[in-house]
């Protein structure tokens, strides 16, 4: 495994690339859009440089990752010698299987498909290609060059040896995995959506402040960060459609709470607007 195609250059699909690029993989990251790969890039220039001022990685380091990065709007030019490839998109499922449908047609037959959901099936996602057995989740945490987990989701299909691969890439990335079987929401979305989504409900019955909320988690269960916080840093937006699918999927509890339907609405999107649950500059 030496060459991997991550698509999707947001907030996920730059952080997958950076810790792929900064662990030895050949890198082309993909997107429709070149503003986003043009930021994309610079994100990744600028971590790695406080990384090595801080003593995190090696000067030689960051060049050595950089070299291995490129940046195009080709899809068929950034997976058609990859051989793994990692999308990060939109949670919308019609549009994951769009790409993946595309990838069957331009990728080799031995490249392995992995889809950074954080809920969605692998087994749909799966069935709507030639190779099943070759499609897997690797769910990533934000920000992905801190957290140390990925989810390694198995589909119905999904072969042993697309696992032990998968996992391999995780341990060469540095990071620790966890082996889940397919159910929706997996684990930490399920337990972590619920948790956001009560403090969501407090919020919005008054019984306390988003500040104090957060604090009581924090300092009272040794949360790192407070529920508000994290769903302001992954977007309010990609969290209503992670609450949305699995309130379809998984019944009444998983209802999300009114208040973050309207700040939805709102375009108060957390971290990414300025605003959310709080103000950013």
């Amino acid at each position: 495994m030496k060459n991997i195609a991550v698509i999707g250059s947001g907030v996920m699909g730059r952080g997958i690339a950076y810790v792929c690029a900064l662990n030895g993989f050949q890198v082309h990251v993909n997107d429709i859009n070149s503003d986003s790969l043009a930021q994309a890039n610079n994100y990744i220039e600028n971590e790695l440089r406080k990384s090595a001022e801080r003593g995190f990685i090696e000067e030689g380091d960051v060049k050595k990752a950089l070299n291995n990065l490129t940046f195009s709007t080709d899809l068929e030019i950034c997976v058609k010698e990859a051989d793994l490839v990692i999308e990060a998109v939109l949670e919308l499922m019609e549009l994951k299987v769009q790409i993946f449908k595309e990838l069957d047609k331009l990728c080799s037959p031995h490249t392995i498909f992995a889809t950074n959901t954080s809920t969605m099936s692998p087994t749909e996602i799966g069935a709507q290609t030639s190779r099943p057995d070759k499609v897997i989740t690797m769910h990533f945490f934000n920000p992905v060059h801190k957290m140390k987990l990925i989810e390694i989701v198995k589909g119905l299909d999904t072969s042993v040896e697309t696992f032990k691969l998968a996992e391999q890439v995780g341990r060469q990335m540095q990071k620790e995995t966890v082996e889940v079987n397919e159910f929706p929401g997996f684990v930490t979305s399920r337990m972590n959506c619920l948790i956001g989504n009560e403090a969501m409900n407090l919020l919005m019955e008054g019984v306390a402040s988003a500040e104090d909320i957060d604090k009581s988690m924090k300092l009272g269960l040794n949360h790192p960060m407070g529920p508000l916080e994290l769903a302001d840093l992954v977007g309010l937006d990609t969290r209503l459609r992670n609450m949305e699918y699995l309130h379809k999927t998984l019944g009444e509890k998983y209802r999300p709470c009114p208040l973050l339907v309207k700040y939805v609405k709102a375009g108060k999107l957390g971290r990414k607007t300025g605003s959310g649950f709080y103000q950013y500059n």
